[in-house]
């Protein structure tokens, strides 16, 4: 295990982040991740019916105090003013006490406010040292560096020109590398760049826990990373999927009525209100067996899935590779 100012900070053994996925990370999930020594997250919005959310967290809550688990849990809200969902899942997490979130989209404010009034613990989404300046000055305890590969919202750069800038410009907030991680070489990479832990996605759609349909997980365990193509249609914000046939007839670049309707000073937070739940019900139908509009949301991590296991068994596995890395070193 490798102990750092991460796995001091959120409490876990390794500092590793279950990413968050929308509609992928589940309660099971989570709790291997927890039992695994690591940090298991996932999006408030995979849980949008009444007393869903609660029921969730009151579980976590007490897996967390009934076992011996090495890890912990958290969870990801989307901060813009779009997710009409977004202050009744705050005031639900804040109730419950959960103990670290993960910021995406808008202004963490709010919710860094309300987390350290109970000394829980906020990680940003940044994708460049513009966004990380407003996170550090809102005193966020760490980014997630939302680099180029990552699977769903991707940044504009690679992890080899955005890490050593944030941990040039923010030496003393932890940084934790998204994009395109699949083994303990890719782990290994991450940290000889600046990064204090990893956030990892992709690799654990292709777990047993995970209940999307087998075509899903086929069709990464098929996919290089040249199958992975960047669109703005799915929510308005750039995403990685895999191309699919569907996604190709569908384009992967908003058209010039949804462009203009976007950016417009009068009809932006409700168009891109309605992309975005347009976005979450495609999803919603691509997650279902035998369906043909098949926009699976994926990262270059694509090209190194090979299998389809237990989180467990690959959560260990990746820690290995890992230790073997440093070993040779």
């Amino acid at each position: 295990m490798l102990t750092n100012s991460v796995t001091e900070q959120l409490k876990i053994a390794f500092p590793m982040i279950m990413a968050p996925m929308f509609l992928v990370s589940n309660e099971e999930m989570v709790k291997s991740a927890m039992d695994s020594g690591i940090m298991g997250t996932f999006p408030t919005l995979n849980f949008r019916h009444e007393n869903e959310l609660v029921e969730v967290l009151q579980h976590l809550n007490a897996h967390l105090q009934q076992t011996d688990s090495k890890g912990c849990y958290g969870v990801n809200l989307i901060v813009q003013k779009t997710n009409v969902y977004y202050q009744n899942h705050l005031r639900i997490c804040v109730d419950n006490r959960v103990p670290f979130y993960i910021t995406s989209l808008g202004n963490p404010k709010e919710v860094i406010v309300a987390a350290h009034a109970y000394g829980a613990k906020v990680y940003c989404d940044v994708t460049d040292l513009h966004f990380a300046e407003k996170c550090a000055a809102l005193g966020c305890d760490g980014f997630i560096a939302v680099c180029k590969g990552a699977g769903g919202h991707a940044g504009p750069y690679s992890m080899q020109e955005l890490l050593p800038l944030l941990h040039q410009e923010f030496p003393d907030i932890p940084t934790i590398a998204a994009g395109g991680i699949a083994t303990g070489q890719n782990i290994a990479k991450a940290l000889a760049l600046g990064a204090q832990g990893v956030s990892i996605g992709t690799r654990f759609i292709c777990s047993e826990e995970a209940k999307v349909s087998n075509d899903y997980k086929q069709a990464i365990l098929h996919s290089t990373k040249e199958d992975i193509v960047l669109t703005t249609r799915l929510s308005g914000t750039p995403s990685n999927v895999i191309n699919t046939e569907y996604v190709q007839r569908i384009g992967l670049k908003q058209n010039f009525i949804e462009h203009f309707l976007s950016n417009h000073p009068k009809t932006k937070k409700y168009f891109k209100m309605f992309v975005q739940f347009r976005g979450m019900k495609a999803l919603e139908k691509a997650i279902i067996p035998g369906n043909y509009k098949n926009i699976w949301v994926a990262g270059t991590s694509v090209q190194d899935i090979h299998d389809i296991k237990p989180c467990s068994v690959l959560i260990h596995r990746l820690i290995e590779e890992y230790e073997q890395v440093v070993a040779t070193k």
